[in-house]
């Protein structure tokens, strides 16, 4: 986990004023969600649709992934941008619309969506976060792993087949009996 000390490029959404920090080669927690979200399971019915998307994606433009976690109806993830680079947007439109080009129509969609000719996957909008330090990197690190408990869908974050937390034990981030959520995991960010 590297934030450099560069200054941030601040950018601002035409259709709101709505700002989004843009350091170059920083680290960031991402939430992307589905725009429906009950009784939803799309995104790990079509896991390999979503890995396809996101493989196409980061061959072009890579990142390093440090922690990601794909729920049913959405997906938490660390990414750590290359020296230099600070383009997350991009990476998250192209896995987006890549991702429901490989899922068949017939999702609701609005009026507004409509006219702009635009699937009814996702929300628009996703959450993103610069890890500001070793302290917020490791909150973050282990929301994501603690995630599918916090939400009912396992009693041991290792029995969620969808996340880092395997690869990350694999390599000694995480002890093998990791359960969470002693105190530090706090953030409620869905």
């Amino acid at each position: 986990m590297r934030n450099e000390t560069q200054h941030p490029r601040v950018t601002v959404n035409a259709m709101r004023t709505y700002k989004r920090i843009r350091i170059p080669g920083a680290t960031y927690f991402f939430t992307l969600t589905l725009a429906e979200r009950r009784h939803n399971d799309l995104l790990v019915r079509h896991i390999e649709a979503l890995r396809t998307a996101f493989r196409q994606t980061l061959a072009d433009h890579p990142v390093v992934i440090e922690a990601i976690v794909v729920l049913p109806d959405h997906l938490h993830c660390l990414w750590q941008l290359p020296t230099g680079d600070d383009d997350f947007p991009t990476r998250w439109r192209l896995i987006k619309s890549r991702f429901s080009r490989q899922i068949s129509a017939g999702e609701r969609v609005s009026s507004s969506r409509v006219r702009r000719r635009e699937r009814g996957l996702w929300q628009r909008r996703y959450w993103e976060h610069v890890i500001r330090d070793e302290r917020d990197y490791r909150r973050h690190l282990d929301y994501i792993h603690y995630n599918p408990v916090k939400h009912g869908y396992v009693d041991d974050p290792k029995a969620w087949p969808f996340s880092s937390l395997h690869r990350l034990i694999g390599r000694g981030v995480y002890d093998s009996d990791w359960a969470a959520p002693p105190d530090g995991i706090d953030l409620d960010l869905d």
